[in-house]
């Protein structure tokens, strides 16, 4: 069964940092396509930074700011957020595709207040 589980969000104010972590487990995490997505209020969920075979991809808003990771040994991909701003605030959700199949974890909260 796969399972992934976050950690490392929380409020902060507009120009501060945090570290967000995922932890992956049931699969083989090194075959796995990994990613962040979020979702703000009234918005769709969208990419935030991933793996794509050896090519990482961080979508333009973050570029500069967010800094995405992978640890296979340790079963984990992080996302180092710098430089937060509001428009950051979202639910953020690390994804795992494994052989086609997507599963998506329980979503964590990041606030960044002005």
């Amino acid at each position: 069964q796969v399972q992934l589980v976050e950690s490392g969000g929380g409020s902060v104010q507009s120009g501060e940092s945090l570290r967000l972590s995922c932890v992956g487990s049931g699969f083989i995490f090194s075959r796995a396509v990994m990613s962040w997505y979020r979702e703000a209020a009234g918005k769709g969920r969208e990419l935030v930074a991933g793996n794509v075979g050896a090519t990482t991809t961080v979508t333009e808003s973050v570029k500069g700011r967010f800094t995405y990771s992978r640890d296979n040994a340790e079963n984990t991909i992080s996302l180092q957020m710098n430089s937060l701003k509001p428009e950051d605030t979202a639910v953020y959700y690390c994804y795992a595709n494994v052989d086609g199949r997507g599963t998506w974890g329980q979503g964590i909260q990041v606030t960044v207040s002005s």
